[in-house]
């Protein structure tokens, strides 16, 4: 699969997919200050041109929370093919829960491509023919 992609900062540091895992990691594009209870949105300095029929999605990275403070305002975010022109410049949307700094190419999210979701009819029925499992989440919390 190709992506092209473009760079909206000459000294980011390239995108590259890790021999390990699924994700692959995006940096701020500039220099951020934040106060608690602020909220922002943080250039990541890219935008690309995703394969017909694909999207990506955008998370915190599991260290974000705990090295900057901030949540991903919407817990995850998701840019659509379409959103490929010249300024599409990707961003995530950040509240800061304390004071913090972040650095230019520190890496405070991450992405993947999706297929699409496919076409889908819901057929109503009386019962789901299932034994109830009970409870909710993986904690079976009731």
């Amino acid at each position: 699969m190709e992506v092209y992609i473009k760079y909206f900062e000459p000294d980011l540091v390239p995108l590259k997919k890790l021999a390990e895992g699924d994700w692959i990691d995006l940096r701020a594009a500039e220099d951020v200050e934040m106060k608690a209870g602020e909220f922002r949105y943080i250039r990541l300095g890219v935008g690309m041109i995703l394969p017909e029929g694909y999207e990506a999605h955008v998370a915190p990275r599991s260290s974000t929370f705990k090295n900057f403070g901030i949540l991903v305002a919407n817990s995850v975010g998701v840019v659509d093919n379409s959103y490929c022109g010249d300024a599409d410049e990707w961003r995530t949307p950040a509240y800061a829960v304390r004071d913090t700094v972040i650095q230019k190419n520190d890496r405070i999210c991450q992405f993947r491509i999706i297929e699409h979701q496919p076409s889908i009819d819901f057929e109503e029925v009386e019962t789901l023919g299932n034994e109830t499992r009970g409870g909710f989440g993986s904690t079976g919390i009731q």
